[in-house]
């Protein structure tokens, strides 16, 4: 009969657990752990499967015991599992079969991985107990109805995942005939040494029920695992698609940076440059035309004069625009100074600098150090032909990522606003319009003691620049 379980066909499951350690020492017939959970008599026909593992507190060659995990039936031994009272190996007893090595009928030596060895290269097929020396116990009984039933017991098998008892190796496997009947499970020890620690008990329809999977083998980890990946190859893609892509803006708007610094430029070659060649044109024709008159011809080279300075300068601003190294703050303040001296040479108003030399390594976009020349180009050439001037300073500062470029001059002075004073006297309509492209602050404040014009814009990050500059 089949009590406390399942039949032959049920799904594989554990049947009785007690994870909890347990001391057997000097037990003589010990006392039932099982607590009635299940039992098998003579008329089963199922399979069970038994684990436990111990932790031996003595050496059982040096101090003779016996101690096992056995079965009993209505206060009958029936199959025992540990260390047999005359073997001094693992060992089982009460069984129908006995070893080859066993002397005492009934007990049966279980085969080890970890030999012992016996001299001259030979090697004893079981493993003695030693204290402190952990083992995990497996063994199947196969019940018959009406006989011996059959036992197989596996000394330290493999339970990582996917191991089964039909693939342990023969080294670590036993088998013989015993009666497994039983209705209560017992802890046993006797005779001498401490005893052994009992944990991890169990009793199960099927071996698998006592493989250890880890978590990282089960199958939802599995499938976290691989949405993880497939998450991080997504997110991979997406990096590297959206790097690629402001690349590609940074690009775009690098050639259309590189596009608009064109249009400048040859926006300049024809207002400036071409302005000025075309009235040097005019002035050698008048020149040719006037050759008799000494009075006209001196006044047209004076005004041809003047205006091949003027192309000169042009010509220096955009060489000066185009120039390796141009982009650099240093650059600019280089080239302003440069402009101021060669325009105020020859003149009767004098042009002071006060302008750093240990200016930060910061890289300005053309249009940026465009309309900074041409603003403080403009506050200057106002300063000289319009204001009077005796004395122009001109100052720079970068403080807190801001730099401040002031033109000052003692002249006259002027209205501030571009309706009150003619546009050929000032030009500030441009000045507030370039530094509004900056987002930057122009203030102009005049009185009949002089002007002062200040810009003041926000500097890019700093950044290695280009090496090179204006030469001195």
């Amino acid at each position: 009969m089949l009590l406390g379980g399942a039949g032959p066909d049920a799904p594989a499951e554990i049947l009785w657990r007690d994870p909890d350690s347990r001391v057997a020492h000097h037990t003589d017939d010990g006392y039932d752990i099982l607590g009635g959970a299940l039992k098998r008599d003579d008329t089963a026909s199922d399979t069970l499967y038994f684990k436990f593992r111990v932790e031996p507190l003595s050496d059982v060659a040096t101090e003779e015991y016996f101690a096992a995990f056995q079965l009993f039936e209505t206060n009958a031994p029936r199959l025992a599992v540990g260390n047999a009272p005359e073997a001094w190996a693992y060992s089982a007893f009460c069984t129908a079969e006995t070893g080859e090595d066993n002397k005492l009928p009934g007990e049966f030596n279980l085969n080890s991985a970890r030999r012992e060895a016996q001299g001259l290269g030979q090697f004893k097929a079981y493993e003695l107990v030693r204290a402190g020396t952990v083992r995990t116990l497996v063994f199947q009984v196969r019940y018959i109805p009406g006989g011996d039933d059959l036992v197989t017991v596996w000394l330290d098998p493999e339970l990582e995942r996917g191991a089964t008892g039909e693939g342990q190796p023969a080294k670590l496997t036993t088998r013989f005939k015993a009666n497994g009947s039983f209705d209560e499970v017992r802890l046993r020890h006797g005779g001498g040494g401490n005893g052994w620690i009992f944990s991890d008990m169990a009793i199960a329809t099927s071996f698998a029920d006592f493989v250890n999977e880890r978590f990282w083998q089960t199958w939802w980890f599995n499938l976290l695992a691989g949405l993880t990946i497939l998450g991080g190859v997504a997110a991979s893609v997406r990096i590297v698609e959206k790097r690629k892509f402001q690349r590609r803006l940074r690009l775009a708007e690098q050639e259309r940076a590189l596009e608009r610094e064109r249009t400048r430029i040859a926006q300049d070659l024809h207002d400036d440059l071409g302005s000025s060649l075309t009235r040097i044109s005019l002035l050698s024709g008048l020149l040719r035309a006037d050759k008799d008159h000494p009075e006209q011809v001196e006044a047209h080279a004076a005004k041809l004069s003047q205006a091949a300075g003027q192309t000169v300068r042009a010509l220096e601003e955009i060489v000066w625009a185009l120039r390796p190294g141009s982009d650099t703050l240093q650059s600019l303040v280089e080239y302003i100074a440069h402009f101021a001296q060669e325009l105020f040479e020859g003149d009767t108003a004098q042009c002071r600098l006060d302008l750093p030399t240990d200016l930060p390594a910061v890289a300005l976009p053309p249009e940026m150090r465009h309309n900074l020349f041409l603003i403080v180009k403009e506050a200057l050439t106002n300063a000289l032909k319009h204001a009077a001037a005796r004395q122009v300073l001109v100052t720079a500062q970068v403080n807190a990522g801001h730099l401040t470029i002031t033109v000052a001059d003692d002249g006259q002075g002027f209205a501030a606003t571009p309706k009150q004073a003619g546009a050929a006297r000032n030009g500030l309509g441009n000045m507030q319009r370039r530094a509004a492209a900056m987002s930057g602050q122009l203030e102009v404040a005049s009185s009949p003691a002089g002007t002062r014009v200040t810009v003041r814009v926000s500097l890019p990050p700093q950044r290695p620049a280009s090496a090179g500059g204006w030469p001195a």
